[in-house]
């Protein structure tokens, strides 16, 4: 399965920003999807994740309220819509495919990875 995420850009805090990650196959809509970020000189980290069928979801505390993932299987696409943007939340954001649903935060866990979108907030 091959990601492409893209929708990243400069936007200032308070701003928002909807970022998608677009799938290669049918086969994605049998997959948890997941979203990471890495900031500059910091590890990779959860983002928020969704089930195959797109009803279970999950996010890290310090996007919940602000983020929401979801997914369109027609069109093998998920999403990030992030709202209320802050200077912290500036990151390289990956989306990600795990392919054995196991609706884990763990990077470690997924399968398939998108190139990175970098998304910047400026104060």
């Amino acid at each position: 399965v091959q990601l492409q995420a893209s929708g990243g850009g400069l936007v200032q805090a308070g701003g928002s920003l909807r970022l998608s990650c677009a799938a290669s196959e049918r086969t994605f809509s049998y997959y948890t999807m997941g979203w990471f970020r890495q900031a500059p000189g910091k590890e990779r980290e959860f983002v928020a994740a969704i089930g195959w069928n797109g009803y279970s979801t999950q996010y890290a505390d310090s996007v919940k309220g602000r983020f929401t993932i979801s997914r369109d299987s027609a069109k093998n696409t998920a999403y990030l819509q992030m709202s209320t943007l802050k200077p912290e939340d500036t990151a390289v954001y990956y989306c990600a495919a795990d392919v054995d649903n196991t609706f884990s935060a763990n990077v470690a866990t997924y399968d398939y990875w998108g190139q990175g979108t970098l998304v910047t907030v400026s104060s």
